[in-house]
């Protein structure tokens, strides 16, 4: 055990203090940092759309599922690593922050890896699964197997960036994330404009730009004189920590594939359009992970503000920290989803010039701004419960709520319509569904944790 230092207190104190005021500013950044890492894939889309033509731009919008896909389920790991490195700076276990991490750092890494050759190895059979286009479908394979690629590097900074916020630093990955976003926009310029490389261009500037973020993030790891300082020095794999994380990790990183996989089930409805439907939904598509990512980020305050005090023991705050993070997050849905509804046009208009594909980007984005909200009940009592760490139940409740629901009405309502419409609301459907058990499950597990405190 060791005592924190003073320039360790200046990150944001999750056990003491007012915890309207030190949310906030733990969550901004990281908003900053989840909409910086859009800017990746965004600016891919925006520049194929302007410089490359509809069909560029629909193919590399065909692949958003299998994208959300391989990063969601490094999303659902690293939330197993900051759980349980903010569980143990919480106790101030130093021995267990440290193994931790160097348990974290080489398990995150070897999962990048395995999910970049097996994506690979999966890119032709998924797509053509998922009845892409065949005008869509080479420029499609062709991003997908470069994007790939860098799996390893998001893995990576995804872990650093879940042991900084579990510390309370949210600021450095918003760095590192500033200077690898500007460089992969002007990457994505020089590529495309210049070079002439399509899609190749924009999946190269990606990549790039993830392995630099990545290797910004572990420098500052490496040089801190914290207790959550990375170093291979006596290193020994933590059978202990990597069931510990696994345990929390493993049922969030199936929550993301399943939705992914949920999802290609709503992709291939929409593939049953014709392509200008297509086209505006992977344009108007590019709202979902602004939106979500905005709201994520108070998610991951809430995962983090739970188990630092439960490590603490502080019972009442955690219930506190549940509350607070759910106004945030439903509030950031409410402005978010409002703007959107009121500059859609404006919005559209970045990745694409053609008329109609922005009128039929104008469906889903009706839809979807009076949506969002309403996925902040569900999502952020997953995020507290992990941070008691229990995930198993809520997994299963979000399998079963939201991604078999989705597949069923795909087959059932949408059937029954054929419209696009039909598509889109189902969302709102799922989430209330899935946040009707979530809430009732947390606080019963909220009561039963904190039983003896």
């Amino acid at each position: 055990m060791v005592a924190i230092s003073k320039k360790h207190q200046l990150n944001i104190n999750m056990t003491e203090g007012s915890l309207w005021k030190n949310i906030m500013f733990f969550s901004l950044p990281l908003m900053l940092s989840n909409l910086l890492q859009l800017v990746f894939n965004m600016a891919d889309v925006a520049v194929v759309g302007q410089f490359a033509g509809p069909i560029a731009l629909g193919g590399v919008g065909s692949t958003t599922i299998l994208v959300s896909l391989y990063t969601g389920i490094l999303i659902g790991l690293s939330g197993g690593v900051n759980s349980l490195v903010a569980l143990y700076i919480g106790a101030k276990n130093n021995e267990k922050v440290k193994s931790t991490i160097q348990t974290a750092f080489v398990l995150c890494t070897g999962i990048g890896v395995l999910i970049a050759i097996l994506g690979n190895v999966l890119a032709t059979p998924i797509l053509t699964a998922m009845h892409t286009k065949d005008e869509l479908i080479n420029d499609a394979l062709l991003y997908l197997r470069i994007y790939l690629l860098g799996m390893p590097g998001m893995s990576c900074f995804n872990f650093g960036n879940a042991t900084l916020s579990a510390a309370g630093d949210t600021k450095k990955p918003l760095y590192c994330l500033t200077f690898a976003g500007i460089l992969n926009v002007v990457l994505n310029l020089t590529f495309v404009i210049i070079f002439k490389m399509g899609v190749g261009g924009v999946a190269l500037a990606s990549i790039i730009s993830q392995y630099l973020s990545a290797f910004l993030v572990i420098q500052i790891l490496r040089k801190t004189k914290e207790i959550y300082r990375f170093s291979l020095d006596g290193f020994k794999l933590s059978a202990d920590d990597c069931k510990r994380i696994l345990s929390i990790g493993i049922p969030s990183a199936i929550q993301y594939a399943i939705f992914a996989i949920a999802n290609m089930f709503v992709q291939m409805g929409v593939n049953s359009f014709d392509h200008v439907v297509v086209e505006g939904n992977s344009a108007a598509a590019n709202a979902d992970p602004i939106v979500y990512d905005a709201m994520a980020s108070f998610y991951t305050g809430c995962t983090s503000f739970i188990a630092q005090n439960y490590g603490a023991r502080n019972k009442n705050r955690i219930m506190k920290s549940y509350l607070i993070c759910m106004f945030y997050s439903f509030m950031t849905g409410v402005i978010l989803g409002l703007l959107l509804y009121v500059f859609r046009y404006q919005f559209l208009g970045i990745f694409t010039s053609d008329r109609d594909v922005m009128e039929a980007g104008t469906w889903k984005l009706g839809v979807m701004a009076f949506s969002y909200c309403i996925s902040a009940f569900m999502d952020n009592t997953m995020a507290a419960s992990r941070g008691l760490g229990k995930t198993l139940i809520p997994t299963v409740a979000v399998i079963l709520g939201s991604c078999v629901f989705r597949i069923i009405w795909i087959y059932t309502v949408f059937a029954h319509f054929q419209t696009i419409q039909s598509i889109y609301i189902l969302y709102a459907f799922s989430w209330s569904i899935t946040a009707a058990f979530q809430i009732p499950y947390f606080l019963y597990i909220y009561k039963k944790k904190t039983k003896g405190f």
